[in-house]
């Protein structure tokens, strides 16, 4: 009889950590899409980004970008700008067009991909509009 108790004993704890860790999963995904805001100031924060992450920020072009869009990053969908660009390097020479992926959070600015390969994935069909303000960007 104890052992059947303790048999029993340990199935509904195996039971209730299955329980425990869906409802785990379930209110992370609800932190995560409760995050997801559409950023109103996209291109703001974006410009401000490149204004530093860029060597030479004077004079890109062929820029392009798309309006944030839910798209697959990490565990689920965050809005996410596509942006090309054309920009010049330390020398002041064009380096040719580049792609990138502004991920937003809480309708800010979270992070930007570079990685080829990440990018076209996120990217894949964007249809980028021009971005006349990135070429204006200065130091």
């Amino acid at each position: 009889m104890r052992r059947l108790a303790l048999l029993m004993a340990v199935a509904l704890g195996g039971c209730s950590s299955d329980l425990a860790t869906f409802s785990d999963q379930s209110e992370i995904r609800a932190r995560w899409e409760a995050q997801n805001v559409y950023p109103q100031h996209y291109k703001d924060d974006l410009l401000a980004y490149m204004r530093v992450y860029l060597n030479n920020p004077n004079g890109v072009r062929d820029a392009g970008l798309t309006p944030p869009q839910l798209r697959p990053v990490g565990p689920g969908d965050r809005y996410v700008a596509c942006v090309r660009y054309n920009a010049r390097d330390s020398d002041g020479k064009y380096a040719g067009v580049k792609e990138g992926a502004a991920v937003y959070v809480s309708g800010k600015l979270d992070q930007f991909i570079d990685r080829p390969r990440q990018v076209r994935d996120i990217c894949k069909d964007a249809a980028y509009a021009p971005f006349p303000e990135l070429g204006r960007l200065s130091r």
